[in-house]
């Protein structure tokens, strides 16, 4: 009897141990279940610093994050990565809501091995837009070099592993583009060039033509299980509340009409390529009414602050001016919806991330 109390010990043991890595893995991210028993081989991801996982951290660029307090609860705590947050991102989150690794790597990291690739990289550039002025203006990489490094990543896999398996890695992976933002916040609304050029509606033509360009050349490099974020309630972030939201810093409503006449745009180019490439999963993904609900009810989803950062004033700190010496940043930053002036917190990342995400999973396959 004392043998077999002590094997079932060992087995309940073992049962909670493996509970607790797997626990320990995917923490704070819900994992969905896929439909049919679908398996992804990797998640791929384009875009902008909302997805950047810490390729600034190896260009020339002043737009960075690689030093604290960003990566404040990462990990194990204090490690900034190069992510625009202290902590996870999207591109993180998402990678585990698909079962397929807790941390999605920058593909210029150097010390990226083979199982890395195979799995999965962000090729997103903080700085970067639809628009390809937005990129050059910041000295980072447009979606035309993020696209030039995934042919070099396929060129990689297919010489390590075989064209098969490339082609199924490729084919079956899950691909984000999550940019835009920038377009509107910083090149039309801060800057001259195109503002003087454009008007919103043509500006918003010029960045849904971009957006429909890159997603028939992401098509024709063999993806075909697309997820598209939608420019999320921009007027609403703290730094466009304290440059164009007057003394009571209320949300620019301009910016958040330009994001909405956008949105609508890229989901009618997304319903259009849907039907001429009908062997793609073309999802978008509607981030802007997903934060909106969060601002709206905050409490809701357990956070008090919503209208700044919590790094410095957090009305207008971002990159370096969000850094070790900025003064009043907050020491419990799961209270705020934003961590700095332009970039949500982990916490937030992850309710935004499932209530976008969640309920369109079943779309991808």
């Amino acid at each position: 009897m004392d043998l077999l109390c002590q094997k079932l010990l060992s087995q309940w043991l073992l049962v909670i141990l493996w509970c607790s890595i797997i626990a320990t893995i995917f923490q704070h991210v819900s994992v969905v279940s896929l439909p049919n028993n679908e398996t992804v081989p990797a998640v791929i991801v384009f875009g902008d610093s909302i997805v950047d996982t810490g390729n600034n951290d190896y260009i020339t660029t002043l737009v960075k994050c690689n030093f604290q307090p960003y990566g404040r609860d990462f990990g194990g705590g204090n490690q900034p990565t190069g992510r625009f947050s202290n902590g996870l991102v999207p591109s993180d989150i998402i990678a585990a809501k698909f079962g397929v690794k807790k941390f999605l790597p920058p593909y210029l990291d150097p010390n990226l091995q083979l199982q890395d690739l195979l799995t999965g990289v962000s090729f997103a550039s903080g700085g970067a837009g639809f628009d390809p002025l937005t990129a050059e203006l910041v000295n980072v990489m447009s979606l035309s070099d993020q696209l030039d490094m995934f042919r070099e990543y396929t060129r990689k896999i297919n010489e390590a592993v075989g064209r098969n398996r490339t082609a199924m890695i490729v084919s079956k992976s899950i691909y984000i583009v999550c940019v835009g933002s920038d377009d509107i916040a910083n090149t039309y609304s801060q800057l001259p060039f195109r503002s003087a050029e454009y008007d919103i509606p043509s500006y918003t033509d010029l960045m849904a033509s971009e957006a429909s360009n890159f997603l028939q050349k992401l098509y024709g490099l063999g993806a075909r299980r697309i997820g598209v974020f939608g420019l999320p309630v921009i007027g609403c972030v703290p730094s466009q509340r304290t440059l164009g939201g007057s003394l009571n810093r209320a949300c620019l409503d301009s910016s958040n009409q330009a994001a909405m006449l956008f949105n609508s745009k890229l989901s009618t180019q997304m319903v259009v390529l849907g039907k001429k490439f009908s062997d793609s999963r073309l999802v978008y993904l509607d981030s802007y009414n997903g934060l909106l609900n969060m601002l709206q009810n905050p409490a809701k989803y357990g956070f008090e602050v919503t209208d700044r950062g919590c790094c410095g004033t957090g009305n207008i700190e971002v990159s370096l001016l969000c850094n070790r010496y900025s003064i009043d940043t907050c020491s419990n930053s799961s209270n705020y919806i934003f961590w700095d002036s332009y970039h949500p917190t982990q916490k937030a990342y992850n309710v935004l991330s499932s209530l976008v995400l969640d309920n369109k999973i079943k779309d991808f396959f």
